[in-house]
């Protein structure tokens, strides 16, 4: 017999947990499913074994306190499911997942998406070398086993994480041969209209100058305004080269690069339901749009935390906490006054938190080639093609991205454009000479993870035949 919950939630992070509790505390049935093996999400992964440990103390007050979200949300009655994958979502609220090599289709009355965001994908010459990896997948590695890179490592990027990350591992014991900052010039400059906002936001801002004291603190040796680098060597990494504000082209001997441009909504399960989308100039990437409750535009299906909008772990778990006030709503579990006074104060909170976004912004904006690579970069990964295999296909009259998908293959590999979509998009925009916005985003399609052949054929059939009726 297929399983039916009131509310099926899609990831076990900030957003996920939160929401979870309060949608329990309000009655509704709900099963969350999440890929990782334990509750936390990226920012707070690991954090049930980790957060009372020397580990957890060197990552901060910031992950530790996610040990007692993730305390609260075993404790809320909501069936969770960790090492699953969805790979479909029908819109009837049919979800297909995969769980221990087998295939099960779930009935929802309402979906929650809290599936974070990713690290914003930056192509660059030799960034498939291995020794080459993102500040996150650094992170992972820290929080989940400790590990510190032997060797002094070089870190690429601008923006929080990287700051995070490189105090974190100075408190680890690591070693930084340097920081490429890409941060365009006048940084400051650009953040003054938003003094005011960062003045009542002191403590967030004081985290971010601690950090830097840290590295000065440590000698790390900081470059700024570098304008393009790449990886060079022979089957794996041996040297950096970068560009400086002046033209000038300088190398160094480096064994681990780290690279980092912010982050951006993760958006494929809300592409693959066609849900409309709208652009943000500001983060340079697109986001679901959604109404006061996180309501998408197919009804029924909600996003919460930073896969809504870039805003961090508390702001996650707000949104995920007025989502769950907006589902009960619409099921009828609760009345519209009783959600609009529960939700007022929950407002008012994420306004405040959201308040220091914009100058971060304009703070740490992605350098302008991040996503116009030279000719011979990889951009595609999973089927190997360059840059300059995409403008080819671009002069092909005026394509747009599925159009080059076709062409290409650009997209159609394990990661399903995760990793080139927003590249291929940018190509295509500067040699069409249009806005980004107009070029638009890869059509996604099932299945939205890699499936095998075993796995889907474990599905029950009658039970799949019945969802497809109804």
């Amino acid at each position: 017999m297929m399983r039916e919950f009131d509310v099926l939630i899609v990831g076990a992070g900030p957003a996920g947990m939160s929401a979870a509790i309060r949608l329990r505390a309000m009655g509704r049935d709900v099963l969350v499913v999440d890929e990782q093996p334990a509750p936390g999400g990226q920012i707070w992964r690991a954090v049930e074994t980790v957060a009372a440990t020397p580990t957890g103390a060197l990552l901060g007050d910031e992950y530790r306190a996610g040990a007692a979200l993730a305390e609260a949300f075993r404790r809320s009655g909501a069936v969770y499911e960790p090492g699953t994958q969805v790979w479909q979502i029908e819109p009837d609220w049919h979800v297909y997942m995969t769980r221990a090599g087998k295939a099960e289709a779930v009935r929802a009355n309402q979906v929650l998406l809290a599936t974070g965001a990713q690290e914003r994908p930056m192509p660059f010459p030799g960034w498939t070398l291995p020794g080459v990896l993102t500040v996150g997948a650094a992170q992972i590695l820290l929080k989940t086993s400790r590990q510190v890179p032997a060797q002094p490592v070089w870190v690429a990027g601008s923006g929080p994480l990287a700051l995070l990350y490189m105090a974190q591992l100075l408190r680890a014991g690591g070693k930084i041969a340097g920081w490429l900052d890409t941060a365009p010039p006048g940084a400051w400059r650009r953040a003054l209209p938003y003094l005011g906002d960062a003045l009542r936001r002191a403590g967030e801002v004081g985290k971010g100058l601690r950090w830097l004291r840290e590295l000065r603190a440590a000698g790390v040796r900081r470059i700024a305004g570098v304008r393009e680098f790449r990886a060079l060597g022979e089957g794996r990494l041996q040297q950096i080269e970068y560009t400086l504000p002046g033209g000038a082209t300088q190398r160094a001997d480096a064994q681990v690069l780290l690279v980092h441009e912010g982050v951006v909504p993760s958006i494929h399960m809300t592409r693959a339901l066609e849900c409309e989308h709208a652009w943000s100039e500001q983060q340079s990437c697109l986001a679901p749009v959604l109404d006061e409750w996180g309501r998408t535009s197919r009804p029924g299906l909600y996003v919460a935390g930073d896969g809504a909008g870039i805003g961090g772990a508390n702001a996650a778990c707000v949104r995920g906490e007025i989502a769950a006030l907006g589902m009960a709503l619409a099921a009828g579990a609760l009345n519209a006054a009783k959600a609009s006074a529960a939700a007022a104060p929950l407002r008012a909170s994420l306004a405040d938190m959201l308040r220091l976004r914009p100058m971060l912004d304009a703070l740490y904006p992605p350098r302008p080639n991040v996503s116009s690579p030279a000719d011979d970069t990889i951009v595609c990964r999973c089927e190997e093609l360059t840059a300059g295999d995409i403008r080819k296909a671009a002069d092909l009259g005026q394509p747009g991205p599925n159009q080059i998908k076709s062409f290409t293959r650009a997209g159609m590999g394990p990661c399903q454009g995760r990793q080139c979509g927003y590249t291929i998009a940018h190509i295509l925009a500067e040699k069409q000479k249009r806005p980004v916005a107009e070029v638009g985003f890869y059509r996604v399609r099932p299945p939205l993870k890699p499936l095998t052949l075993g796995e889907l054929a474990s599905l029950d059939l009658e039970d799949a035949q019945k969802a497809e009726a109804k």
